[in-house]
């Protein structure tokens, strides 16, 4: 009898063991999807085209049976890439994917990474006045030629800011296509949206396949994000535009003589890295000028990030790519999107506001901020009771952060209840409380957000407020035996003091993958922006809410990312010929570093002085960046070179080298600092010994032949600073110089010094910002 017992354990560790075994294989069948980047020069004469031989390649790998099975690899492949990048997305099993790794001719292969999006006055804030102004901008530019690609989430072409009146015939160099599907007919193109494409296949083969009655499997954008970034890189004028009456006034692009290609990239399950590849390969075929995507995945290196190498083909096609940074800050390091020849985009405020208060029954009146506008009113004259589900511990609670299902309706019924931020949507706390009866919201900023102040089109009476006034709300409603309160909108405020500022959300640096490269580039307006809407959402994106409005004010690097997109097509406009490089140098060295009180930038999450990891080189300011002076370009071959100076192994520096079989010449760039970027970051080694390092940079007269610069650094603590020469003469247009930039040890500092370098002439200010670094990392 006492076999038994082990008889059946042996039989159950058995069984267990052979499942896990079957398990395990079937994982290995499972097929993902991968992408696969081919040197294009590798081909065999043989075959007839690249797709043929990325086909071959496939089948090369899978079993007998599967090619039985499903004939040539053809049949795996999701998309062929051709433009911007070389080979193919497939869906492949882990097995087949490493053996594909040895094939001939094999760059790399990337496993499919989900991304996910960053989320009207700033024109006049910008210095952009209306078109019918005599502002520089009112001038005849060739902006109707240049071509904005935007990777979204769609269009919604009715909306009036996509109005094509007046506009000239699309440009010739145009070659584009309008895709049609649900809600979606060759029509809805028109001289303002000249294209508009949809990438899906990467999304289904991940998620399954799109329920085209929930969603659009077309161009058209039910979320709205892609079409407040469409309108605010290029959308017509508006007169008249407002979110229920907040934020009056005429709507208007960055650019708004300027085309619009959208390529639908987002789905409701998120934005997948084969469809954005797709999107970045057809749209340099298609022929856009600047690419514009407000969007981002996890950080990782460059050779394994397919955006990375994606932008770096649109870049040597002459794209110029604009990318939000991310929504991570204040924390430090939280950066996306970090190559140098992406435009990376922080966000700040404008001189905007939406103001709400809070009076409670102490007598006490606490501002804040809300862009509520609804038919359940509070008396401005009556008290509500008001309460507070978490308690005086620092750390919320389910209850205090009114998720979903957590509040109680006999406790907060005909009540005004205090909501801490995190975790669910801002917006749909103040839902949760109106489902449990509350009559109103006050949301509470806690430490990661500071005392900045974001606006919501709430579904309840419901006011935002920093950190601190929130603790004092929160402290009152739980030590007071009947804790009362009203709530007041205020309407539009402009004229802010002080604006703008960096925002607490927007990512900071230092640049985790290269020190030596700051970033972000630039921060641009990303904090409550008011910009077209699509008919199929309410303002606030809750199912729950059915009002419907034709523009919304959004938040987040999203929102400033387009900014930058607009203002680099009023740019190519006026300077058709320059480069990328030349366009981020123009926007990066007349970017300014003090607000309108002439104070230092500050940064909204610490309400002190904001430093070049959190505003880059500083503001946009489009007037000036429209004539700089000086530029410092920076071509392809640069780029690479800067690439071999990050330990790649040879065949991943050909993940870049695909368009001209570029090598490394190792005696251009003796370090990755001396990659001639606007920006100047110094990274001294623990090794002390040495004492001096030395930057080479070279600037490009574009001003007038006869320029003479002389230079102004700002004095460090930590290092001493010469720069030679001293002064630039010019002779002529286009004309080259070059200085040097050495930084001599005297006082190593335990944290980063900051400071900046200015040429100037009289009429410019070519200022680039400085960072400096003692190793080990802070």
């Amino acid at each position: 009898m006492a076999e038994n017992p082990v008889k059946w354990l042996f039989l159950i560790l058995a069984s267990c063991l052979c499942f896990a075994f079957v398990l395990s294989e079937s994982n290995l069948l499972i097929k993902k999807t991968y992408i696969v980047q081919m040197h294009k020069s590798a081909m065999p004469a043989s075959f007839s085209s690249p797709l043929e031989w990325y086909s071959s390649k496939l089948k090369s790998v899978m079993s007998d049976t599967q090619s039985e099975v499903e004939g040539d690899g053809e049949n795996r492949i999701i998309y062929s890439y051709q433009n911007a990048f070389h080979g193919v997305a497939a869906q492949l099993t882990e097995e087949e994917a490493e053996r594909l790794k040895q094939e001939d001719g094999v760059v790399a292969i990337l496993p499919e990474t989900k991304y996910e999006l960053h989320t009207t006055r700033s024109p006049m804030f910008l210095g952009l006045e209306p078109e019918e102004s005599t502002s520089i901008w009112s001038q005849k530019l060739a902006d109707h030629d240049v071509i904005v690609g935007v990777l979204d989430t769609g269009i919604w072409p009715e909306s009036a800011s996509f109005n094509d009146t007046g506009m000239t015939p699309i440009p010739a160099h145009w070659k584009g296509t309008c895709e049609t599907g649900r809600g979606f007919q060759k029509h809805h193109c028109n001289r303002k949206i000249v294209g508009a494409r949809v990438f899906y296949r990467g999304y289904e083969a991940a998620t399954g396949k799109i329920n085209e009655k929930n969603e659009y499997k077309s161009p058209r954008d039910q979320d709205g994000h892609g079409t407040h970034t469409a309108a605010t890189v290029a959308g017509s004028l508006v007169r008249g535009a407002n979110l229920l009456g907040y934020a009056y006034g005429t709507a208007r692009g960055m650019a708004p003589g300027a085309r619009i290609a959208a390529y639908k990239v987002c789905w409701t399950g998120g934005c997948f890295s084969s469809d954005i590849l797709s999107a970045v390969d057809r749209a340099v075929g298609d022929g856009v000028n600047v690419l514009s995507i407000s969007l981002g995945g996890g950080a990782s290196s460059y050779s394994h990030d397919s955006l990375a190498i994606a932008t770096f083909g649109a870049m040597e096609m002459g794209v110029f790519v604009s990318c939000s940074a991310g929504n991570g800050g204040p924390d430090p390091v939280s950066l996306t999107n970090v190559s140098p020849w992406i435009t990376t985009v922080g966000a700040s405020t404008m001189d905007r506001d939406f103001p709400g208060s809070v009076k409670l029954g102490s007598g006490r009146t606490i501002s804040g901020v809300s862009l509520y506008k609804g038919r359940r009113l509070l008396q401005a004259n009556k008290q509500y009771p008001l309460v507070y589900m978490g308690s005086n511990s620092s750390s919320p609670n389910p209850s205090s952060l009114c998720l979903d299902g957590t509040l109680d309706p006999h406790v907060v019924s005909g009540k005004i209840v205090i909501c801490d931020r995190g975790i669910n949507p801002r917006v749909q706390k103040g839902q949760v409380v109106k489902d449990a009866g509350g009559v109103g919201m006050i949301l509470t900023n806690t430490a990661a957000n500071g005392e900045e102040l974001v606006a919501d089109c709430h579904l309840l009476p419901a006011v935002a407020v920093g950190e601190m006034e929130g603790k004092a709300i929160k402290h009152y409603a739980l030590t007071n035996g009947k804790p009362t309160a009203t709530l007041a909108f205020l309407g539009t405020r402009l004229g802010v003091r002080p604006s703008p500022v960096v925002a607490a959300f927007s990512s900071r640096g230092p640049n985790f993958l290269t020190l030596e490269i700051l970033k972000p580039d630039v921060v641009a307006p990303g904090v409550n922006i008011l910009a077209a809407w699509t008919g199929e959402l309410g303002p606030s994106s809750l199912p729950t809410d059915h009002r419907r409005v034709r523009f919304n004010i959004l938040s987040g690097t999203s929102m400033s990312c387009p900014h930058v997109s607009g203002i680099a097509a009023l740019i190519k406009a006026r300077h058709p010929d320059w480069s990328p490089a030349a366009v981020k140098s123009a926007l990066m060295t007349t970017a300014y570093v003090h607000d309108n009180i002439h104070n230092p930038l500050q940064d909204s999450s610490t309400a002190a002085a904001s430093t070049p990891y959190d505003h880059g080189a500083g503001h946009i300011n489009p007037l000036k960046a429209l004539d700089p002076g000086l530029i410092y370009d920076i071509s392809a071959q640069d780029y690479f070179e800067f690439l071999c100076t990050q330990k790649l192994t040879a065949m991943q520096l050909k993940a870049f080298s695909k368009h001209s079989n570029m090598s490394c010449h190792h005696n251009t760039l003796a370090t990755p600092g001396d990659l001639n970027y606007p920006a100047i970051s110094v990274v001294f080694p623990e090794d002390t010994a040495i004492s001096t390092l030395t930057l080479h940079r070279t600037v490009t007269n574009v001003g007038p032949p006869a320029s003479h610069y002389h230079v102004v650094v700002s004095p460090f603590k930590g290092v001493t600073i010469k720069v030679e020469p001293k002064t630039l003469n010019f002779t002529r247009r286009n004309q080259k110089l070059s200085y040097k930039i050495s930084f001599t040890r005297k006082s190593p500092q335990t944290m980063p010094e900051f400071g900046g370098l200015v040429w100037k002439d009289g009429v410019h200010k070519v200022r680039s910002p400085i960072a400096i670094t003692w190793l080990p990392p802070f």
